[in-house]
């Protein structure tokens, strides 16, 4: 009988789960290699050995690149957990030493990167001077799958996802208005509906930002495809354009009030979509982080003045 293979025989350097996961990433070893700053030769060589390690092929290799193995999928699950509880890990002992620093990774939706996070995240910073903040904009649905697959520690997002799984604070309203020229065809009226703008030409925000997403998903459910004459980086451009009579754009109310004195008009949107709260999000893992249960406090501090 084959002698069952002991725990010890599985030990893998977090490197090369490092490595498997850019190889994942960048779809070819050449990429992952010049990524995590190896020689060819060397990652090939690493990733060998923890085929060895693991007892497993984990990739397929073709001219195109390589692709997973199902044992590689699997892998790559795993990896990604590992490496971000090592993350965790040293981001948790950072506030026990000096000189160490560490990094907690925050996704967030469009109206929360943009409205809210500013000042929370400015007082934690100089609260937690070993502490850093990856913030990075996702699609709420988005912000939930890293979560579950334990790339981020905390997340923020729209009540209209799945929060199945994760433990969740109720953080602010985001209520979605529209943003019209002094003199729009809509006229004066209390309300509209957003398949009213769908009508007319539209200004926003980039297609990948987590807004323009959204509104897209809402355009589709009804066949419409926005009309956007121009995309821009930011509220404060759109606003502008806005005002010089390019189209409509629908952004956060909390933006939108920003910008009525460049003569633009704001009404809220009658979609029952369009008022939101926004929820803060965690898994039962990173619950047990003084690090994320800190920002999560930092974060649900309302802001001096408000």
């Amino acid at each position: 009988m084959a002698r069952a293979r002991r725990t010890l025989d599985y030990r893998i350097d977090p490197f090369d789960l490092y490595l498997f996961a850019a190889v994942m990433q960048h779809g070819t070893i050449t990429a992952a290699a010049a990524a995590v700053n190896l020689s060819l030769a060397a990652a090939s060589a690493r990733l060998k050995a923890l085929e060895d390690a693991t007892g497993a092929r984990l990739l397929e290799r073709s001219k195109a690149g390589v692709r997973p193995t199902d044992a590689g999928r699997a892998l790559a699950r795993h990896a990604n957990r590992v490496l971000a509880e090592l993350e965790s890990l040293h981001v948790d002992m950072a506030s026990f030493g000096h000189g160490l620093r560490g990094t907690l990774r925050l996704l967030c939706n469009t109206a929360a990167m943009s409205e809210a996070l500013p000042s929370r995240i400015g007082r934690f910073l100089s609260a937690t001077p070993d502490l850093d903040v990856d913030v990075q904009e996702l699609p709420s649905e988005a912000v939930i799958d890293a979560l579950r697959r334990g790339t981020a520690d905390l997340g923020i997002v729209a009540d209209h996802v799945d929060t199945s799984g994760l433990l969740v604070k109720p953080w602010i309203e985001d209520r979605l208005v529209a943003l019209l020229p002094g003199h729009h065809a809509i006229g004066r009226r209390r309300s509209v509906r957003y398949g009213e703008l769908l009508e007319g030409p539209l200004v926003g925000l980039p297609r990948d930002s987590g807004l323009s997403r959204f509104l897209a998903a809402q355009a589709s459910r009804s066949g419409r495809v926005p009309r956007h004459r121009v995309r821009l980086g930011g509220f404060d451009a759109v606003a502008r354009l806005v005002a010089a009579g390019a189209g409509a754009a629908v952004m956060p109310e909390s933006a939108a009030t920003r910008y009525l004195d460049l003569g633009t008009r704001v009404l809220p949107l009658s979609d029952p979509w369009a008022r939101r709260r926004l929820l803060i999000c965690i898994t039962p893992q990173g619950a047990a982080l003084n690090t994320v249960r800190a920002l999560v406090d930092a974060l649900l501090d309302p802001p001096t003045g408000a």
